[in-house]
């Protein structure tokens, strides 16, 4: 199933997507919210599509992310091989994990505004993993178990703000907007081989991200697992996995956002995301 929140931001209702109709599904479903995929609101949906007439709606209304309000954003840094090696950095022993505050998440084609004072606004195109139940101290055979499904997630990143500023990464990727997701979340069985996913960026067009996800350093389970060690995972969270290389601050020169740019990126079964880039303002 490819599940989908659409609608003006704040204000979205939960849907489905089915033979590219869409459907809304919120006179059954309050929103696909931690207690959602807590009592098991994914085969309840499975059940209601089949036993219910729909009610089928425009497809061309905005999108939000299509899981609200994730009580986590979880990030993997440095996880495909050939994005360590444009950046000069050594291959991770294990997971680097950072965190992106939840008021950076907006919809797949919501803008991107570059933060007041910015001027290394970068992207990163990344497969997100939506976590379906309550994990903790999970083993790596188990990990998918836990796995709702997956989505597309731009992870958009001020370099300056989170290599020159010191401290944590955490600076340079919590700005509103830079977190956009969807355009759904596909479940597991929508996907073949997550291994094994083409996916892309552009800026104008032009290619800049063009990997698949056979060059993911650490996997899903071990992921999964891994960060289970050091915290609970909910209903909900997402667990981003790392980008591959291409982006703007492994170029020569360095290439960054600027206002009037248009990004497009996409992962295959996962969709595709357009962002226009504007500047802050009051």
């Amino acid at each position: 199933m490819k599940l989908i929140r659409f609608g003006e931001a704040g204000k979205e209702r939960p849907g489905i997507i089915n033979n590219e109709k869409w459907y809304d599904l919120s006179g059954f479903v309050k929103d696909y919210d931690e207690e959602f995929f807590t009592n098991g609101g994914i085969e309840k949906l499975q059940e209601i599509a089949e036993q219910n007439s729909l009610t089928e709606v425009e497809s061309n209304q905005r999108l939000g992310c299509p899981v609200y309000k994730p009580s986590k954003v979880i990030c993997i840094g440095l996880n495909y091989a050939q994005h360590a090696r444009e950046t000069n950095a050594q291959v991770p022993k294990e997971p680097i994990i950072f965190f992106k505050a939840t008021t950076s998440v907006s919809g797949p084609n919501d803008d991107i505004i570059i933060p007041k004072n910015s001027n290394k606004t970068d992207w990163e195109v990344e497969l997100a993993v939506i976590i379906g139940k309550r994990a903790s101290y999970v083993e790596e055979s188990e990990a998918m178990d836990y796995v709702a499904g997956y989505c597309l997630h731009n992870d958009v990143s001020e370099r300056a703000f989170q290599i020159e500023r010191g401290g944590q990464w955490v600076k340079g990727k919590s700005c509103d907007t830079f977190a956009p997701l969807g355009p759904w979340m596909a479940t597991k069985d929508e996907i073949t081989d997550v291994n094994n996913l083409r996916l892309w960026l552009t800026v104008n067009g032009k290619k800049m991200q063009d990997s698949n996800t056979n060059d993911l350093i650490f996997k899903i389970p071990f992921l999964v697992s891994y960060i289970s060690q050091f915290m609970t995972l909910l209903p909900g969270d997402i667990i981003s996995t790392g980008t591959p290389q291409g982006v703007g601050l492994g170029m020569n020169p360095q290439v960054y956002l600027k206002e009037g740019d248009i990004v497009e990126l996409g992962i295959e079964g996962l969709g595709t995301q357009t962002q226009h880039v504007r500047n802050w303002s009051v």
